[in-house]
């Protein structure tokens, strides 16, 4: 099993990065959070969660121990491979996973994309006490690294080519979906940096 990478991030994407490990360049997919805290250029190191299939092999890579253990935790579930068990990442933390699962809400569940409400009941049923109690991490664009959105759809932009002030205004302009509504929940960052994507592309 490779268990981490250490490099020069040489690339990054929404969805992926490349790792310069001297010399060889090693791509991981990971969540758009992970990937908003990349820059090219800059050394780190990701922890890694390997997939063999008899279609190819691809790695996953997640800034800390708790992402990587809910994506392993989360592929044990009827029906759920890397992908789904991915996109859970990309649309809880870890802790907000835990507290849907200890609170049985499949309201929070079902916006994972390709949840529907049987397989919120199955993420419930077949996870309640495997994921280790909550740690007291912070909600979605709440107290932890998220909360400042703007700054982190910025940076995100930046490092995917735009200037600054592309960025910026991007930025300003989906800054709707970053407030909640009435009866909602505000966008995450992925979703936020998506949609200042698309304005750019519409550019």
């Amino acid at each position: 099993m490779i268990a981490f990478i250490r490099g020069v991030v040489q690339a990054v994407s929404l969805d992926s990065v490349v790792i310069d490990l001297g010399g060889i360049g090693i791509a991981a997919t990971c969540t758009s959070t992970t990937a908003l805290g990349l820059r090219v250029g800059d050394r780190t190191e990701l922890l890694t969660s390997l997939i063999v299939r008899e279609d190819g092999w691809t790695l996953y890579a997640f800034t800390d121990a708790a992402e990587r253990s809910v994506f392993e935790q989360v592929q044990t579930v009827t029906g759920i491979g890397p992908r789904i068990a991915l996109a859970v990442l990309s649309t809880l933390t870890p802790d907000e996973l835990r507290r849907a699962i200890a609170h049985e809400d499949l309201n929070a569940l079902v916006k994972i994309p390709g949840i529907g409400r049987k397989g919120a009941q199955r993420l419930v049923l077949e996870l309640k006490d495997k994921l280790g109690p909550i740690s007291g991490g912070a909600s979605s664009l709440g107290m932890d690294a998220r909360a400042d959105w703007h700054s982190s759809v910025t940076a995100g932009l930046v490092s995917l080519g735009w200037s600054v002030r592309e960025a910026e205004q991007a930025a300003d302009g989906v800054a709707h979906l970053a407030i909640a509504p009435a009866d909602g929940e505000p966008a995450d960052i992925g979703t936020l940096l998506r949609a200042a994507l698309q304005s750019l592309d519409r550019g």
